[in-house]
C-alpha cells in the first residue's frame, strides 16, 4: 500500500469488533495505518480483519477484555516488541450501564462501567505512553457521549463514567503538551447507529441517524490535521 497518507504508522482501536470501532479501523486501514484490532469477540474481530485484507490493507487482531487486570499490560507489550511505538491511540471501546435513576444504579454493573470507561482508559495511557512518546507525531483520540457535559436524568451511571474519562484525557494533554509530541482530542460522536445506540433507544429508527462510516471518515480526517492538544468536538449529520 503506497502513497497512502498514513503509511508506515501503527494505530491501536479499541472496540474495534463492531460499530464506530470497526469503521474506524476499516477506515485507518484504507489510508495506510496497520491496526491493532481490540475486543472481546475474536470471531467478530476476524470478521474486520478479513475485511480489511480483502481490501489491500493490513491489521493484526488482539482480543483483550478491558475489564481483565493484565489484559492492557499484555497488549502493550506485544505492540512494544512488534513496532516499537504506537502512532494512534484510539479510545473508543466503552459499556452502558442500565439506565435508571441515580437511587438505583446496581452498583455491580456501575462498577463494571467505571472498570471499562474510565480505568481502563487510564491502564491504555499508562502502558501505551511510553510507545506513543516514541512516535513523530502521536494521537490519542478518546469517544465521549452527550451526557458527560450535559447530564440526563437516568443516565448517570454511564454520564458519570464518561465525565471522569474526559477529565482523564484532559489532564494527560496537558501533562505531555510542553514534553511530548503526543496529542490528544476528545470527540463526541453524536447520534449514530450502534448497538449500543439502538439499546439506548429502543423504539428509534435505524435509519434516522448517521451510520458509523460517517464517524469514522471524520475520524481519520482529524487525525491528519494539525489539531491542537485537547481539541474536542463533536461529530453532526451532514
Amino acid at each position: 500500500m503506497s502513497g497512502k497518507p498514513f503509511d508506515g504508522q501503527v494505530a491501536l482501536v479499541t472496540g474495534s469488533s463492531r460499530g464506530i470501532g470497526a469503521a474506524t479501523a476499516i477506515a485507518l486501514a484504507e489510508a495506510g495505518v496497520h491496526v491493532v484490532l481490540t475486543g472481546r469477540d475474536t470471531k467478530a474481530l476476524e470478521t474486520i480483519e478479513e475485511q480489511i485484507f480483502q481490501a489491500g490493507g493490513s491489521a493484526t487482531i488482539a482480543p483483550v477484555d478491558l475489564v481483565e487486570p493484565d489484559g492492557i499490560a499484555r497488549l502493550a507489550t506485544a505492540v512494544s516488541q512488534r513496532w516499537g511505538k504506537l502512532d494512534i491511540l484510539v479510545i473508543n471501546a466503552a459499556i452502558l450501564p442500565e439506565l435508571t435513576s441515580v437511587a438505583d444504579i446496581d452498583q455491580k454493573a456501575f462498577n463494571k462501567g467505571l472498570t471499562t470507561n474510565v480505568l481502563a482508559t487510564q491502564a491504555l495511557i499508562a502502558n501505551f505512553d511510553p510507545l506513543l512518546r516514541k512516535s513523530g507525531d502521536a494521537r490519542v483520540i478518546g469517544m465521549t457521549s452527550t451526557v458527560a457535559a450535559k447530564p440526563r436524568a437516568y443516565w448517570g451511571a454511564y454520564a458519570a463514567t464518561k465525565a471522569a474519562m474526559e477529565v482523564l484525557l484532559d489532564c494527560y494533554a496537558q501533562e505531555t503538551a510542553n514534553i511530548a509530541k503526543v496529542r490528544v482530542a476528545i470527540v463526541n460522536p453524536g447520534a449514530t447507529r450502534t448497538a449500543m445506540r439502538a439499546r439506548a433507544y429502543p423504539g428509534e429508527a435505524p435509519n434516522s441517524v448517521k451510520p458509523p462510516e460517517i464517524v469514522a471518515q471524520r475520524l481519520v480526517a482529524l487525525l491528519g490535521e494539525p489539531f491542537v492538544t485537547g481539541h474536542r468536538e463533536s461529530i453532526n449529520q451532514p
